[in-house]
């Protein structure tokens, strides 16, 4: 969209035709346009042109539009979040038509935070050309990095943290860990481990810290992961399919997926409408977690449950992504944690009762044990699941608890003298 004139009518009529063309709802139709129309008002007021326009501008717009609220009723806003997300969501959708991203990236307002920026961007390119790691594991690493600079304080300035001891660490790692899981801490104080060492490799502390950083020790097998049983599998996917909403639809065919194929929640999220070979009856698979691709038989029921959705319930759209959102914007769903509200809703309304998660692994869990009681091998379960080693898929072992009580051996009894 092009704004080098700062023509309001002009905006506001593109606006309204992306609005539509997106497929959003009549009440956003209503309600969107004139708050844009009084966002750029506000800008126009103040001279700041559309181009330049940050999230600092809709904060200030809202904290204005608040006042004059105050002003005229005598009180604050009886729903203050409904009213500031009405005031903030549609500005910042004009935003992202106009500019392309929002809110617009906010430049470093100091030193140190240039010099944070710096180390963040450079710690980003090491992961992905020394070490290979994904983006999601890039992501999740550097949150964690982000996490430790801001800790610092003062200390976190670019002369300072060169002389950063094991006593600054001890203090975050102390109120990092309150409350947290023995897993929990382990993977923050691996990823602090990582970090550090990348700081002493480049330089930015005198001592290399990561040798100091422990972490929990987990054993190999400890613990049973959450698992659907199969009658709670058929449960789910009985009451799922009797949702013929577009929910329950998309839903279903999300379910069937993660039944059939035990797949990760994030692979289920990938899954373009180019994977499915429907000639064929074959279903393509990016594994995730290692970065493979394998080619299933695209069975009956997923091919049928996909089919419905695909016809009756996926918006008409261009993206290639097989699963989107319910609702405008339409677009992928993000990730795979994404899934796990999903699950969690169509297992609670089928009632089943368990311990522990209820997110789209159980699904994972419940196909592994049912394949090793079919006495497939772990070969043959590794490859559907798409590990790589077959330690991986020996943990699902410990699921099959029915199986191993069948083989256990009698506790001896004390002999009397």
């Amino acid at each position: 969209m092009s704004t080098e004139q700062f023509d309001g009518t002009a905006i506001i009529a593109q606006f309204k035709s992306f609005l539509r063309s997106e497929g959003y709802c009549d009440e956003v139709l209503q309600h969107y346009p004139p708050v844009a129309r009084r966002f750029l008002a506000y800008l126009k007021a103040e001279k700041r042109p559309l181009e330049t326009a940050r999230s600092s501008d809709v904060d200030c717009f809202v904290r204005q539009k608040d006042l004059v609220y105050r002003q005229r009723y005598g009180r604050a806003p009886r729903n203050g979040r409904a009213w500031r997300t009405a005031l903030t969501s549609p500005p910042r959708l004009l935003l992202r038509l106009v500019l392309g991203h929002v809110p617009p990236a906010l430049p470093p307002n100091s030193r140190r935070e240039a010099f944070h920026s710096s180390l963040l961007k450079g710690y980003d390119t090491w992961m992905r050309e020394l070490r290979g790691l994904s983006a999601i594991t890039r992501r999740h690493r550097a949150a964690d990095a982000q996490r430790i600079l801001d800790a610092l304080g003062d200390r976190g300035e670019p002369e300072a943290i060169k002389e950063l001891d094991i006593c600054d660490i001890d203090v975050y790692v102390r109120h990092r860990s309150a409350g947290l899981s023995r897993l929990s801490i382990k993977s923050f104080s691996g990823n602090l481990r990582i970090f550090l060492r990348y700081l002493h490799t480049i330089g930015a502390t005198a001592r290399d810290l990561s040798v100091s950083i422990s972490c929990p020790k987990m054993y190999t097998y400890e613990g049973i992961p959450s698992a659907l049983g199969v009658e709670d599998v058929a449960k789910a996917l009985a009451v799922t399919r009797q949702d013929r909403t577009v929910a329950g639809i998309r839903d279903y065919a999300i379910l069937q997926l993660l039944a059939t194929y035990g797949l990760r929640a994030g692979e289920v999220t990938a899954l373009r409408l180019d994977d499915i070979d429907w000639k064929k009856d074959i279903l393509h698979i990016r594994h995730s977690k290692t970065g493979t691709r394998s080619s299933l038989p695209l069975l009956l029921e997923p091919g049928e449950a996909l089919l419905a959705y695909l016809q009756r319930a996926r918006p008409r759209t261009a993206l290639r992504e097989c699963f989107l959102r319910l609702h405008a914007p339409f677009c992928g769903l993000k990730e795979g944690s994404s899934l796990y509200g999903v699950v969690r809703k169509r297992v609670v309304a089928a009632g089943v009762l368990m311990p522990g998660k209820k997110g789209p692994h159980t699904f994972r869990h419940a196909r592994a044990v049912s394949l090793l009681r079919d006495e497939i091998s772990l070969k043959a379960i590794g490859d559907i699941l798409g590990h790589r080693s077959s330690v991986s898929t020996g943990v699902y072992l410990k699921l099959a608890t029915e199986d191993l009580r069948a083989v256990a051996l009698d506790i001896p009894t004390a002999v009397s003298p």
